[in-house]
C-alpha cells in the first residue's frame, strides 16, 4: 500500500457528509490518501499526535473539516509545517458561516487556507492539493489539465431552455 499524501479529517463522523467529496475527488485523481476522525475538542492528545506525525510520515496537506467552533484547522496549523486546507462544515444553527468564520480568522503567521462551506469546499480543497502535487509531478499535471479541459467543454456545452413566451 501506497503511504498517504492527503490526510482528511474530521471532528466527527458527522461530518463525513461533506469530506467525503474530498475523498471522492482525490481518489478520482489516484491520490493516496488517509481519512479519519481527529477531535480537536473530544480528542486533543489524538490530534496534536496526529499533527506531529504528518510530516515525518510523508504527508504533503491536510484536508481538515469542522463545524461549529471549528479548531481542528486551526489547531492542526498550529502544531504542523504540512499546508491545512480547511473546509467550513455546515452546522445546524448557523449553515456553517461560524465555522467559516473560525477558519478564515487565523492569526498571523499560521496561515490555513479556507474553502467554502459544504461539499463545494471539500471539493475545491481536494482539488487544491492536487494542483500542489501536481506542480512535483507531470503525470498528475496532465491528469488536472485535462480534468479542467473536461470542465471547460462541459460549460461551453451547455444550453439554456427556451425562453418562455408571454
Amino acid at each position: 500500500m501506497t503511504n498517504p499524501l492527503v490526510g482528511v479529517v474530521m471532528g466527527s463522523s458527522s461530518d463525513w457528509d461533506t469530506l467525503q467529496h474530498a475523498v471522492q475527488i482525490l481518489q478520482q485523481f489516484g491520490i493516496a490518501h488517509e481519512a479519519r476522525v481527529v477531535s480537536a475538542h473530544r480528542m486533543p492528545d489524538d490530534m496534536f499526535a496526529y499533527a506531529e506525525q504528518t510530516q515525518p510520515r510523508g504527508l504533503r496537506a491536510i484536508i481538515a473539516g469542522a463545524g461549529g467552533a471549528a479548531h481542528l484547522p486551526g489547531m492542526l496549523a498550529a502544531k504542523t509545517v504540512v499546508p491545512v486546507l480547511g473546509v467550513p462544515v455546515a452546522s445546524r444553527h448557523l449553515q456553517g458561516v461560524d465555522s467559516l468564520h473560525s477558519i478564515v480568522q487565523m492569526p498571523k503567521g499560521v496561515p490555513v487556507a479556507t474553502f467554502a462551506i459544504g461539499a463545494a469546499g471539500a471539493a475545491n480543497a481536494a482539488l487544491f492539493a492536487v494542483a500542489m502535487l501536481a506542480g512535483t509531478d507531470a503525470a498528475l499535471r496532465q491528469r488536472l489539465e485535462a480534468f479542467r479541459a473536461d470542465q471547460t467543454a462541459a460549460a461551453r456545452a451547455m444550453a439554456l431552455p427556451p425562453a418562455a413566451t408571454p
